[in-house]
């Protein structure tokens, strides 16, 4: 049997509350075994680009890099929310390593090609550097990735978190038993933003997209479920999405597999 692995995605709003934070790395850090996580960091982001009169540009949840933002997001997520991570973890008693994707080549990526929008130096996902990541799991270390990768030709890239989440749990899956956790500020998938108990308990393919497609999901939701229902089709033993609190409690959306998934 594989041993267990928790991967942990949390959220800008989680970031952005001190003592959210706090309470989410404390349950992080208890979690039995080996554990990574994984961190963006858009919100500040945003708010830096503000300050320094770049406008954020944001499309369906992703976005938009340009030259001078890379620069911002490559000093928030790397710089400053990846140490503010760490170190907290270490106050907690956790091990914890931070990375961006060019350390010791862990996300390796290509510049997203044109199509009907240019995103800029945003990267997609082409290879996972398992053996290095499995030689800090193995050697009691929890890595701490932020959303930077890089072209193993010099160029850093912008990628979004969720997805590295998605493609680390993937390529771990075959060492690992990989449980994917997507944590942030709601409890969970919800019919109704604005309503705690709105909480959808089971989602699979079919539901998914019925909600998608009446606008129920929509924006930000849609490329982390997307990410999700994809590590869940190619091997992540389970995902989660919802708040600490609701998966403490085991009470955050599971996603299931019922249907075929979607095209």
């Amino acid at each position: 049997m594989k041993d267990p692995l928790h991967l942990f995605k949390i959220g800008g709003a989680v970031l952005e509350a001190p003592d959210e934070l706090e309470e989410t790395l404390a349950f992080f850090s208890n979690l039995p075994g080996r554990k990574l996580l994984v961190h963006g960091g858009g919100r500040r982001a945003s708010h830096l680009s503000r300050q320094l009169g770049i406008e954020p540009k944001i499309h369906e949840g992703r976005r938009i890099t340009d030259a001078e933002t890379l620069d911002v997001v490559v000093m928030v997520y790397a710089g400053l929310e990846n140490k503010r991570v760490v170190g907290m973890l270490q106050a907690l008693g956790c091990n914890a390593i931070g990375l961006s994707g060019a350390d010791g080549n862990v996300v390796l990526a290509k510049k997203r090609p044109v199509k009907d929008i240019d995103y800029g130096f945003v990267g997609d996902v082409t290879a996972v550097n398992t053996r290095a990541l499995a030689a800090l799991l193995e050697a009691g270390m929890t890595p701490v990735l932020c959303a930077i990768t890089h072209d193993g030709k010099g160029q850093l890239l912008n990628t979004n978190a969720d997805t590295i989440a998605a493609e680390l749990a993937i390529a771990l899956a075959g060492q690992y038993q990989a449980n994917l956790y997507y944590c942030f500020e709601k409890p969970g998938v919800m019919t109704d933003v604005n309503d705690a108990d709105s909480v959808i308990p089971l989602l699979d393919p079919e539901l998914y997209a019925s909600y998608r497609e009446q606008g129920v999901i929509a924006e930000g939701m849609i490329p982390k479920l997307d990410n999700a229902f994809r590590a869940l089709k190619a091997g992540a033993a389970s995902v989660q999405v919802g708040g600490r609190k609701a998966l403490a409690l085991g009470k955050a959306t599971q996603l299931v597999w019922t249907t075929e998934f979607p095209e």
